[in-house]
């Protein structure tokens, strides 16, 4: 979560402090979560504030410097690479700088980026290898595009927009961007609303800061967007980006504010697995591959080590797909359509529809 500089930014860096001394009894890395160790660190100094990631097919990953507007690839050896660098011009509104935010990486291999200005240099910019950033997509100056997801299967980008309160739509084939989904869950309510973003299960799933929340949007057969569904309320400690993963809709969310990384099971509870101690900075993303578990961190508030961390996850214990069972299909009754819910529980085995 990028924040502008001034008196909102010491009041948070104020708070990150204490949270920071007061971790030096707390326990590293919680089950699932384990051996977290950082591969890179970032020069804080040439704005090297990491945002957002995408990750490459080999192991690496992209990320969005915020403040130095580039995006680099940085291997798991620690080497970083500068990929592009963005219109550093005008200032995005609220944050009073030009920063890059959102990062995606399509099939064929390009990235695109969103770049924030206050001017015409607003919106998603595409790399391709050996080439300079190109603009597909121009947003309203006073937005504030902030992170973004691909479908892989329609190529569509779906963008946060923190300050209208909305999710933009916007086809990497070519043709105009437009409002997706709006309305209060989106909304900001002080500072940042839409926040974090993500695609999974034929669904757009989004965070707001503000409202400490996580809901699920989905993707109806024509594109457009079905009703919100909350999934997540209450959520303290500065939302900020998150990833979905698994049959049963797991969550993994940053916490920026209080340097943490939270399990959120269906159903359950927000679970702390990585903080501070574990060699969080404020925390902007998190993304996961197979049983690895990749950690951005900014240090937007203490000012200290921006770093990229990974971490080994055990996913034998978040399947949370419901076996068919004669107790299971004749206690509950399951809703229209399928796959569906009832309450937090997924109706649906691995292969087949609840009958």
């Amino acid at each position: 979560m990028i924040r502008r500089y001034g008196r909102t930014i010491v009041t948070a860096a104020a708070a990150a402090v204490a949270l920071i001394a007061g971790s030096a009894a707390a326990v590293a890395a919680t089950a699932p979560v384990s051996q977290p160790r950082i591969v890179a660190h970032f020069s804080l100094s040439a704005g090297q504030t990491p945002e957002d990631i995408a990750l490459e097919p080999v192991g690496a990953v992209d990320v969005s410097f915020a403040k130095a507007d580039q995006v680099a690839r940085v291997t798991l050896g620690g080497q970083v690479d500068v990929l592009g660098q963005l219109p550093k011009s005008g200032n995005c509104p609220v944050i009073g700088i030009p920063v890059s935010a959102g990062i995606a990486r399509a099939h064929d291999g390009a990235v695109y980026v969103v770049d924030c200005t206050g001017n015409a240099d607003t919106g998603v910019w595409r790399l391709r290898p050996g080439s300079a950033p190109v603009q597909i997509a121009q947003l309203p100056a006073n937005s504030f595009p902030n992170d973004m997801a691909v479908d892989g299967k329609t190529g569509d980008l779906y963008i946060a927009d923190s300050l209208l309160g909305v999710v933009w739509k916007v086809p990497t084939r070519g043709g105009a961007p437009s409002i997706w989904a709006t309305g209060p869950a989106l909304e900001r309510t002080s500072f940042f609303g839409a926040n974090g973003i993500a695609v999974h299960h034929h669904a757009v799933w989004v965070s707001n800061s503000d409202q400490g929340t996580v809901v699920e949007i989905p993707i109806r057969a024509d594109g457009s967007a079905g009703p919100f569904r909350p999934v997540v309320t209450g959520l303290a400690g500065g939302v900020d980006n998150f990833t979905v993963f698994g049959r049963g809709d797991t969550i993994l969310a940053t916490l920026d504010e209080s340097n943490q990384v939270v399990l959120i099971r269906p159903g359950g509870h927000p679970e702390v697995v990585l903080t501070a101690a574990d060699g969080l900075s404020n925390p902007t993303d998190v993304k996961v591959r197979h049983d690895t578990v990749y950690v951005t961190s900014a240090a937007y508030f203490t000012f200290n080590d921006p770093n990229l961390l990974i971490a080994h996850l055990d996913q034998h214990d978040l399947d949370w797909d419901i076996p068919v069972t004669f107790a299971t299909t004749t206690a509950l009754a399951r809703p229209r359509g399928c796959p569906g819910r009832r309450g937090s529980l997924r109706w649906r085995s691995s292969t087949r529809c609840l009958p």
